[in-house]
């Protein structure tokens, strides 16, 4: 494959070729070959003289090549492959000549000589590009940078086909250059095939169709599946065990990951968050169920300062790695979203919670109401915290680290009892037990507004 250098190497190995044909062209002396725009060119004074002129003014995709596809990534964005960008390079040839029949002579010239060489082999183009023989002082630096372009190497031949232009294509194209018509025929190169060079990843060749038979010495071969689950193992959703109906979870809690294809050994269970480094992993061990993964959340109670400062509350994506029976590799399922709700600290004192301290609620002269608050999990300087006292809602006071302990500043808030919200990069503390029915209130969730 060439690369982003191959459309103006395909234009100088044309001129280059006609330049060459024109050394048996006696009936009209010697020529000019060039390869720039028309209107640039001077038709009449000191400089004007006899000339063929390469023009490119059209490039289009190649049909052949355009299924190709696109160049391809992998799910962590690395480059899989330098799929190649197919163009058919069209061009015009025109001739320039000062004297009567000058120019039809060298465009029969120029016509016979790509008729005879419809096809551009590699020697030609090697030779074309080539800037040795001539030195590198002598040429312009453009052209120096051609050599470079490994237009020989691409995979297809470069063939050089005459294009029939009408009437009516011919004058918009001219109208469009804004240059005086001189006689031209029209060409069409195919195929240049442009293709990045950046590093890519190749995978390995099949050895076998799953595990060999040290017996038979044959494969697995393909399995089949008398359903339409995907074969691979899948999460479809995560629940709180003995509470499929709540929305999150909670520090402390055992989790339920319910799919498919999820028994196996070395089973273990990881664990994201935008705010963390390095994922958390729950070993499970052995799985037997191929529709159930159960996991135990860590209890802040056992060890405060490293889980709570360490497991933030917000929306977590959650997988599984584990070895499915009969294999060997540890395959990972797709993530999951698991919503980890914050816990606010109010009496009577949560269960497992040693740091616990009632919420602390003072107005001010004007009945402006502070509220200062522990909530668990720790909460970061980066994430978005509100609080809600009945239908009032404001943010969390600006802190500059991770903490437990948070203030809010509200207005005038009436007093007497207030449901309680916190709410944690989105995810709101479990106020609503969506396990009655109908949906009721947790009364633990309210605090007694002072007047």
């Amino acid at each position: 494959m060439t690369g982003a250098l191959g459309i103006g190497a395909v234009t100088a190995v044309v001129r280059d070729l006609l330049d060459n044909g024109m050394v048996d062209a006696p009936a009209v002396g010697p020529v000019k070959v060039t390869a720039v725009a028309p209107d640039t060119i001077k038709l009449d004074g000191p400089q004007s003289d006899r000339r063929l002129n390469v023009f490119l003014h059209r490039v289009t995709p190649n049909q052949g090549w355009s299924n190709a596809a696109l160049p391809a990534y992998s799910t962590n964005g690395s480059r899989l492959a330098n799929q190649p960008l197919a163009l058919d390079v069209h061009f015009l040839v025109t001739a320039y000549g000062t004297a009567d029949f000058e120019a039809e002579i060298l465009l029969g010239y120029a016509m016979q000589t790509l008729h005879e060489r419809p096809v551009l082999d590699r020697k030609s183009i090697r030779k074309s590009l080539n800037a040795a023989p001539l030195g590198g002082g002598i040429l312009p630096p453009a052209y120096l940078a051609l050599g470079a372009s490994k237009l020989a190497d691409q995979v297809e031949s470069i063939t050089v086909t005459l294009e029939p232009m009408d009437g009516e294509e011919m004058s918009k194209l001219w109208s469009a250059i804004q240059a005086h018509y001189r006689p031209s025929a029209a060409y069409v190169a195919s195929v240049v095939l442009i293709e990045a060079t950046q590093p890519a990843k190749s995978a390995l060749p099949v050895l076998s169709r799953g595990p060999v038979d040290p017996v038979t010495e044959r494969d697995r071969g393909v399995t089949v599946q008398p359903n339409l689950f995907p074969p691979l193992p899948t999460v479809e959703r995560i629940l709180r065990a003995g509470h499929e109906r709540q929305p999150a979870v909670r520090l402390g809690e055992q989790l339920r990951l319910e799919g498919h294809h999820l028994d196996g050994t070395n089973v273990v269970v990881r664990f994201d968050h935008p705010l963390l480094d390095t994922p958390h992993t729950i070993p499970v061990g052995n799985n037997e169920d191929p529709r159930l993964v159960e996991a135990t959340l860590p209890i802040d109670g056992d060890n405060a300062d490293a889980v709570s400062t360490t497991w933030p509350a917000g929306i977590w994506s959650v997988s599984v790695d584990l070895v499915r029976p009969g294999e060997v590799v540890t395959r990972t399922t797709n993530v999951a979203a698991m919503l980890l709700a914050p816990v606010p600290m109010l009496p009577p004192p949560p269960p497992l919670r040693p740091q616990f301290a009632a919420p602390v609620m003072v107005r001010d002269p004007q009945g402006n109401l502070t509220v200062t608050l522990m909530v668990e999990p720790h909460v970061r300087s980066s994430q978005r915290v509100t609080l809600a006292l009945g239908t009032d809602v404001v943010e969390v006071e600006p802190h500059p680290g991770t903490t437990n302990t948070l203030t809010f500043e509200f207005g005038d808030v009436p007093a007497g009892n207030r449901w309680v919200r916190v709410t944690v990069d989105g995810v709101e503390s479990l106020l609503v037990d969506h396990d009655a029915t109908p949906p009721e209130f947790d009364p633990d969730h309210s605090v007694v507004v002072p007047a």
